[in-house]
């Protein structure tokens, strides 16, 4: 998707013609015995901004602790990661993460990466005016299932950096599968690693505030998805019809986010598609895995990866982790 979701989707708007892969995705998701909208489709340009407001509640700890891990620490990573990289930024959003450890790392090349194109271009845009003489290359793409990069990023020395704990949104086996990818995408030999932050196991009373804060702002962001896929796949979502819910199950180790019929409901969509909701039925929209360190070192080991080193919080809240191949 070299010219974003949203770009595409229009083109195939105003062509008549499908976008297959995306379409077929939705609906089967929606179709599904249990219905479900992968969490990607967050993030249009509403629901980018949303998720920068969630990570200012006081309710939702981890920004400010991975920041406070990065701050504290950046001197110990910077020497851990090396110089030069090729710093490639999954997930990148306003890119503000990442510049905050440009001082640190010093990379040779900035490649943020993002599904929501023009959010994406914007970000890069003021970044490129802060700092002209990194040279940068912003692509849109959905990289869940697929890390094909062009050949103008740099081979040499990359560093994924896939920080505020996105891996736990996929499942385990998932999780394994992304991270072979990215053992892949450094290619030559034992240069390069992962950077990633890793949010762990604690009491369930701050992971549902997390998920399910006082002023409503994660259940206006769960709640946008519906007016994306609204857009792109026609469909006719009411938001009234819908309320977010939010909680940690401990059993699974993760916090689900669904979205809830208030009322029995009827939703249809282009090509046919359709479906009645009864009340009470939900929507899957979210899982967010959380994870032990020793848990998480287990799954790099099998992802290929080695010599793992693990930074923390005062509380062991949240864990920020380099790894290297092997």
């Amino acid at each position: 998707m070299a010219q974003g979701l949203l770009q595409e989707t229009k083109k195939s708007m105003r062509t008549g013609r499908a976008v297959c892969p995306m379409r077929a995705e939705l609906h089967a998701g929606l179709s599904a015995e249990v219905a479900a909208i992968s969490p990607k489709y967050f993030y249009d340009p509403l629901g980018s901004k949303l998720f920068e407001a969630i990570c200012a509640l006081p309710e939702y700890y981890p920004t400010r602790t991975e920041a406070a891990i990065f701050a504290q620490h950046a001197g110990d990573i910077a020497a851990t990661v090396g110089s030069g990289v090729t710093l490639i930024d999954l997930g990148a959003g306003n890119c503000a993460k990442a510049a905050a450890l440009f001082p640190a790392l010093t990379p040779r090349q900035y490649v943020p990466i993002d599904i929501s194109a023009e959010f994406l271009r914007e970000a890069v845009s003021g970044l490129r005016q802060k700092f002209p003489a990194l040279p940068m290359q912003e692509i849109a793409m959905d990289f869940s299932s697929s890390l094909q990069l062009p050949a103008t990023v740099g081979r040499d020395n990359r560093l994924f950096f896939y920080p505020g704990s996105s891996l736990g949104n996929f499942a385990p086996e998932e999780a394994l599968q992304f991270l072979r990818r990215m053992r892949h995408g450094l290619q030559l030999g034992e240069s390069g690693g992962v950077l990633l932050g890793v949010d762990l196991v604690k009491d369930k009373a701050v992971l549902d505030a997390a998920y399910d804060d006082a002023l409503g702002v994660t259940a206006a962001f769960n709640r946008n998805i519906l007016l994306h896929v609204n857009r792109l796949l026609e469909a006719d979502f009411n938001l009234d019809d819908w309320e977010h819910y939010g909680f940690f199950n401990p059993e699974r180790q993760r916090v689900e986010m669904h979205l809830q019929a208030r009322r029995e409901v009827g939703v249809t969509w282009c090509d046919g598609g359709a479906r009645r909701f009864r009340r009470g039925e939900r929507i899957h929209t979210e899982n967010s895995y959380k994870f032990t360190p020793e848990g998480f070192g287990e799954l790099l080991k099998q992802a290929g990866f080695g010599q793992c080193t693990m930074w923390f919080d005062p509380n062991q809240w949240f864990m920020v982790c380099h790894a290297k191949p092997v």
